[in-house]
């Protein structure tokens, strides 16, 4: 366990770290992390408000964790509780104040709330000692509720979390809280770019693109963990990767309606136009002066090349979208990239891209089930995709499929 010192140090720190994350999924996975770290906590899980509702928003349990295969992640379902006093998690944010409860099997029936067991019979796990509190922002307002689960002492029995934590802890909640409102706006304003792509493109939807993003992450994580690169290196290359796959085609916002929706196939004129969508994307981050800003422009220009070679636009000028020299074809249009001429996020998010596209409803196709698209993914090993990708994404379906059912596509009003 970390001395108390030691935890006033890591709080200085983690105040530096935090502010260098950009994306919420990524934030709050730090936050958690850091916070059991703190206090030496088995589990937790974050919750955010929305409206007058908590939405489960992430979690973590290394007892749990520790019984899945190296490589696999905890896949938990998110669900919303309303803000009142009959749960835990709800009293706190109703009420502002912190919950410290050494057992959760037996906590007094004088107090409005209980404790919901129902979780722990379905997983195995048994939940004891708990520290919950909200996280209030420099203006004092509940943005949400951090849940510590089961502490441990150094022999790694769990004991009650120590009232003289609590104000560590409080005080690292404030940090965590500001960061999540800064990251939340992030989001908020990427979705409204993302909500003009959609005026424009229907299938540019929010769902889709934190899909896009979230699964890239995944795949990213993945093939950099087996290469061997540096943690704080993934998680520096995993913040930037989200916000540049949600913005994978904003391109089209350039793209005139008589393209974007056209309801039948795209002449060979038409197609060709189609396809600038990378540059106009590409365009808007120029003269980048952040990795956010790299990372979007080549995710933008280069999500539809092929390992094959096939793909567009190829080796090409953004500004003018001709061929450069020694890259023209016969007919005077660019040669694709191949292979690894492609950048990897570029690579990674066509795969991601695909995937979602294959498996999701369109106004002109159904959904495809998950055997014909994973049979489609794994026959474009070499051809569309990176083969050591696809390998990789293979890996991971697990993860995969829970992302998709934590963002479902939004029912559509008549």
């Amino acid at each position: 366990m970390l001395e108390r010192k030691e935890k006033l140090n890591r709080l200085i720190q983690f105040g530096v770290e935090i502010s260098e994350i950009a994306d919420l999924d990524l934030l709050l996975e730090k936050v958690l992390t850091e916070a059991r770290r703190l206090v030496n906590a088995d589990a937790g899980s974050i919750y955010i408000k929305e409206g007058e509702f908590l939405k489960f928003n992430y979690a973590q349990n290394d007892t749990l964790q520790a019984k899945l295969e190296p490589g696999k992640k905890l896949i938990y379902t998110t669900f919303s509780l309303p803000i009142n006093n009959n749960s835990i998690a709800g009293f706190v944010a109703n009420n502002g104040r912190t919950v410290n409860i050494p057992d959760a099997y037996k906590i007094s029936s004088a107090l409005p709330f209980s404790f919901d067991g129902s979780y722990d019979k379905i997983s195995g796990y048994h939940t004891q000692s708990m520290l919950t509190l909200p996280m209030k922002n420099n203006r004092g307002l509940t943005i949400g509720v951090l849940q510590l689960i089961n502490a441990r002492n150094d022999a790694g029995k769990i004991t009650p979390f120590a009232d003289e934590d609590e104000p560590i802890i409080q005080h690292f909640a404030i940090y965590a809280a500001n960061a999540i409102e800064r990251a939340q706006m992030t989001r908020t304003t990427i979705m409204r770019m993302i909500s003009m792509a959609e005026l424009r493109d229907p299938k540019e939807t929010g769902p889709h693109v934190n899909r896009v993003a979230a699964y890239a992450v995944e795949i990213y994580e993945a093939y950099a963990r087996k290469k061997g690169l540096a943690q704080k290196d993934i998680d520096k290359n995993r913040d930037s990767l989200r916000l540049a796959a949600m913005l994978h085609d904003v391109g089209k916002v350039a793209i005139s309606d008589l393209i974007l929706k056209k309801p039948a196939r795209f002449t060979n004129e038409e197609f060709e136009i189609m396809k600038t969508h990378t540059l106009h994307g590409a365009r808007l981050f120029r003269d980048a002066r952040s990795d956010f800003d790299e990372y979007s422009a080549e995710v933008a220009l280069n999500h539809h090349e092929k390992w094959d070679g096939s793909g567009y636009p190829g080796h090409v000028d953004i500004n003018s979208g001709l061929p450069l020299s020694g890259f023209e074809t016969t007919n005077g249009k660019a040669r694709g990239k191949k292979e690894e001429e492609i950048p990897l996020f570029g690579r990674i998010v066509a795969l991601a891209d695909v995937y979602d596209a294959l498996s999701s409803a369109r106004v002109y196709k159904e959904a495809w089930s998950e055997e014909r698209v994973l049979d489609t993914i794994q026959q474009e090993r070499g051809k569309h995709f990176d083969p050591a990708l696809v390998d990789i994404f293979f890996s991971i379906t697990d993860n995969i499929c829970a992302i998709a059912a934590r963002y479902p596509d939004e029912e559509k009003s008549e």
